[in-house]
């Protein structure tokens, strides 16, 4: 079994339990803890921020390629692209770099040229890839800005918008709603409330065909584009109708030829009909090639740089490992600050502890917290002490004082008797007997007083009559009050029992009347009370003596304690009679207090348990 090594004598304690040590290793603890948690957090949130970067960054790189793709789709060369690199250079942050499929370079938006890196970001061909009808898609298909010999002429646009207004008009007056949406090539046509091209009923009286006719600009381009589609028909075997057979698509953004086929089998005429959309394809993109730019490399990157990337450098670890241990060491010297100025005061009543006994040693009061209320303590703890010290020495001066007088006296009148000058008559004899009774009294009450504070007052408990109890005590100094001059009465509400030692109780009251009878001057009264009050029983003894003056009251029931400091004692007792008082009810589980009105008297009340009558005493009763 493990023992615990206490302090030594000189108030240095082993350094694993000293409380600043602790607080700084608990402070430690705290301070790698929130350093952990903060790192954590920090790095949660990072890797938010980039996510959410990641996403904004791929939203700008669409947004660079659609705008390169349509400046491609309305210019023939690069040439003149710089500007634009440069405006989407300075609105995103990154940077920008075109080259030709053999890496020669265009433009460059970096100032400091580096090396790009091995794969290009994205092809901005739009004859190939679509960026404007759906952002971000890389889909085999034409930009629809790429227009070429279809965009009209400033006649043709000012006709065609105006037909598309008289189309929304009558739709509306047929209630049906639509708005007009002009196309890359400039013509106009009508749309739904989702944006998409008009379609489903049209009524008959809109249905005049003159919107979606044809311009001589779009004509001229329909008819070579039809020209290239039946060469590469022919190449691949695919025969129209005879005569051959010609529609053509207007209610998209995009107008194109539809060819009526042969009527043939349904295998080969799907496959006619996959041979006729890609000739189709590839005739528009050969007869947009001369009005759209090259197909161009593009490379993205951060700042001057054309790989973005995030990488912890050494330098950003450094600065990372560097603001956690300024935390720490923050933490540490902050907390052993304040542990520092907590242990002081610590250390003064340590201090104050360990002096002498007689020093009473008091500590200053520099705080309002813990360790203050600690420091009050002790200090009431000192004063505590110099009372109890007070005490004791007054009552070992007061013990024998008592016991000096009737021994005193003993000795004198025995010493006389034995050389002859006195002789032993009876007179004498009766003196040296009272003097001895007088001793033997003191004696006894020190003896009742140490076995109460030992806790081993013995008490034979029973059921007690209050009225009967009184009777008896009364009968015992009805002879001294009246001898006195003094009246000594009983009162009793009812039939109050306790359950207490009858012998201990007779001598707690008798000790309050033999007092009462010494401040009670002839002619007054003594009266004895009782009462139930409450689920107790109150006894009260009154008199109309001298009484006592209020800075006298909490003394009172202190050992050998006198109002008259000059009284004998005959006149003036022992002062141990209240204290026994005291001590024998607390004995029974009571309490005693003390009223009094200087010159009319004292009321000496103590409180007792109740308890229940014996069924016995009812039933006689009955």
């Amino acid at each position: 079994m493990s023992r615990r090594t206490p302090p030594s004598r000189n108030g240095t304690i082993p350094l694993r339990k000293s409380l600043l040590v602790r607080l700084l290793i608990t402070s430690v603890l705290i301070a790698v803890c929130s350093v952990a948690a903060t790192a954590w957090l920090a790095m949660q949130i990072t890797t938010r921020a980039l996510q959410e970067e990641q996403g904004q960054v791929l939203a700008d790189d669409m947004d660079i390629l659609r705008q390169l793709s349509g400046y491609a789709a309305t210019h023939p060369e690069w040439s003149g692209v710089e500007k634009t690199v440069r405006t989407l250079s300075d609105k995103t942050g990154r940077r920008i770099a075109l080259t030709t499929s053999d890496r020669t370079a265009i433009t460059d938006s970096a100032v400091q040229k580096t090396a790009l890196p091995p794969r290009a970001a994205a092809t901005v061909d739009p004859l190939h890839t679509d960026t404007f009808t759906e952002p971000g898609a890389q889909l085999s298909s034409i930009d629809p800005r790429a227009v070429g010999p279809y965009r009209l002429t400033a006649k043709e646009r000012l006709r065609v918008a105006k037909l598309a207004r008289v189309r929304r008009d009558c739709f509306a007056r047929n209630g049906i709603d639509t708005a007009i949406t002009r196309t890359p090539s400039g013509r106009s046509v009508l749309t739904t409330s989702d944006g998409s091209a008009e379609s489903g009923h049209v009524p008959i009286a809109c249905a005049d065909g003159k919107l979606y006719t044809p311009t001589p600009t779009e004509k001229r381009a329909l008819a070579a584009l039809t020209k290239d589609t039946e060469a590469c028909l022919s190449r691949h075997d695919v025969h129209l109708a005879s005569p051959t057979a010609l529609t053509v698509d207007l209610t998209g953004a995009t107008m194109r030829p539809r060819f009526v086929l042969e009527k043939t089998r349904s295998e080969q005429r799907d496959a006619a009909t996959a041979t006729t959309d890609k000739c189709v394809d590839s005739a528009r993109r050969e007869q947009l090639a001369p009005y759209v730019a090259p197909a161009a490399e593009l490379f993205l990157g951060t700042g001057d740089s054309a790989v973005p990337r995030f990488n912890l450098s050494t330098a950003n670890k450094a600065k990372v490992v560097g603001v956690a241990g300024l935390v720490l060491a923050l933490t540490v010297a902050v907390t052993a600050l304040v542990a520092t100025r907590l242990v002081r005061p610590l250390r003064a009543l340590t201090q104050a502890a360990q002096q002498p006994p007689e020093q009473h040693v008091r500590v200053p009061v520099t705080t309002q917290d813990e360790t203050g209320i600690l420091a009050l303590a002790f200090n009431e703890l000192t004063e505590r002490r110099e009372r109890m010290e007070a005490q004791r020495k007054a009552m070992v001066s007061d013990i024998a004082h008592e016991l000096r007088t009737p021994l005193t006296n003993i000795r004198g009148w025995l010493e006389v008797t034995r050389d002859g000058i006195v002789d032993p008559d009876p007179e004498l004899l009766a003196s040296l007997h009272e003097e001895a009774v007088l001793l033997q009294r003191v004696i006894d009450d020190l003896q009742d007083l140490a076995a109460a504070d030992a806790g081993a007052l013995g008490l034979h408990r029973e059921k007690v009559r209050a009225d009967e109890l009184l009777e008896q005590v009364a009968a015992a100094h009805r002879v001294e009050t009246e001898a006195a001059g003094i009246r000594l009465l009983t009162r009793v509400d009812g039939t109050p029992w306790l359950d207490a030692d009858p012998v201990r109780m007779r001598q707690a009251l008798g000790n309050l009347v033999s007092n009462a009878t010494r401040h009670t001057p002839s002619g007054g009264t003594i009266t004895l009370s009782a009462r139930s009050q409450d689920g107790q029983v109150v006894l009260e003894v009154a008199d109309t003596g001298s009484g006592i003056a209020p800075e006298d009251l909490p003394s009172v029931f202190d050992r050998f304690w006198r109002a008259e400091k000059s009284r004998s004692r005959r006149t003036g007792g022992s002062g141990l009679g209240l204290p026994i008082v005291r001590q024998l009810v607390a004995a029974h589980g009571g309490t005693v207090t003390v009223t009094s009105d200087l010159g009319a008297g004292s009321v000496f009340t103590l409180r007792l348990p109740c308890t229940m009558e014996p069924a016995s005493s009812a039933a006689g009763a009955d």
